[in-house]
C-alpha cells in the first residue's frame, strides 16, 4: 500500500491464485513466567484482528478471509535509525518524495490528510490507503481502489490489507538498531478479471507476487539505509515538498 506501484505488481501478476487465509496470530510475544509453568492457565494469543481499530476489523477481516492471493515476503538483516524507519512507515508520500531525491524514479504519493493516501497512474489506475492499526514494531494497512492488469484487461476493482512487521535489535551508542522486516498481503478482487490476468501471468506469477511483496518492503528501507549512511542528508532527503511561489 505504502507502496502502490508494488500492490499494483502483485495485482497485475497473482490475480486468481487462490490462498484464502485465517487471521492468524502474526505476533506471539515472549511466555511470562506464569504461561511457563505446567499448572498455569494457558493465555489466549493475540490475532492479528486484535491490532486492527474496531472501526476496520471487520474489512480487514473479510478481505484476509476471502483473498484472492496472498503472499509474503521478508528481507534481508539491515542497519537503520528506528525513528527514521518507524517515521517512513507513517509517511509514505515522504519516502516516495525521498526516492526522487536519492534521483530514483518512484511514483508520486499524495497525502490526503487524517492519515489517507493516495496514489493514481495515466493509465486510470489508483489505490487509497490507511493505517488501521499498529502491530508490535510494525502497521497494518488498508486500501481500496482499481487497477489495470493488462493492457486488453478492464479495471479490477480491489481491496487489500498488508501487515508489516519489523523486528528489531537493540540500538547501539548512535541509536541505530539491525532490523529484518517481513510483509504479509492479502489481495481481493473480481475471480473472473483475476483468473485472466492470472492466464496472462502464466506460471511466474506466485514468484513475482512474492517479488511484489519484496518491493513494498524495499519502498521504506532503502531510503531508511541510504540515510543510515549518509546521516549528513536526513534533512534534505526528508524534507517536506516545495511549495510553489503563487504568482
Amino acid at each position: 500500500m505504502p507502496s502502490a506501484r508494488a500492490l499494483v505488481a502483485l495485482i497485475a501478476v497473482g490475480c486468481g491464485s487462490a490462498s484464502a487465509a485465517d487471521p492468524r496470530p502474526l505476533y506471539a510475544p515472549p511466555p511470562s513466567a506464569a504461561q511457563k509453568s505446567p499448572t498455569a492457565t494457558p493465555t489466549k494469543q493475540p490475532s492479528l484482528l486484535d491490532f486492527v481499530a474496531d472501526g476496520h476489523r471487520d474489512t480487514v477481516s473479510a478481505v484476509i478471509k476471502a483473498s484472492t492471493l496472498s503472499a509474503k515476503s521478508a528481507e534481508e538483516e539491515f542497519v537503520a535509525h528506528p525513528a527514521v524507519y518507524d517515521w517512513l512507515l507513517d509517511h509514505p508520500d515522504r519516502a516516495s518524495l525521498g526516492w526522487q531525491r536519492m534521483k530514483v524514479p518512484c511514483v508520486d504519493i499524495l497525502d490526503k490528510g487524517n492519515g489517507v493516501f493516495h496514489w493514481a497512474d495515466e493509465g486510470g489506475s489508483e489505490l487509497t490507503w490507511q493505517a488501521v492499526g499498529d502491530v508490535p514494531n510494525g502497521r497494518i494497512w488498508y486500501a481500496t481502489g482499481k487497477v489495470k492488469a493488462a493492457a486488453l484487461l478492464p479495471m479490477i476493482p480491489v481491496k487489500a490489507v498488508a501487515v508489516l512487521q519489523a523486528p528489531r535489535g537493540a540500538p547501539n551508542k548512535e541509536g541505530y538498531c539491525t532490523f529484518k522486516p517481513v510483509v504479509n498481503v492479502y489481495l481481493q478482487c473480481d475471480s473472473k478479471l483475476a483468473n485472466a490476468a492470472l492466464r496472462i501471468a502464466g506460471p511466474s506469477a506466485p514468484k513475482m507476487a512474492e517479488e511484489g511483496a519484496g518491493q513494498l518492503l524495499y519502498f521504506f528501507s532503502g531510503v531508511a539505509r541510504f540515510l543510515e549512511k549518509h546521516p549528513d542528508q536526513v534533512e534534505t532527503v526528508l524534507a517536506p515538498p516545495k511549495t510553489k511561489a503563487k504568482k
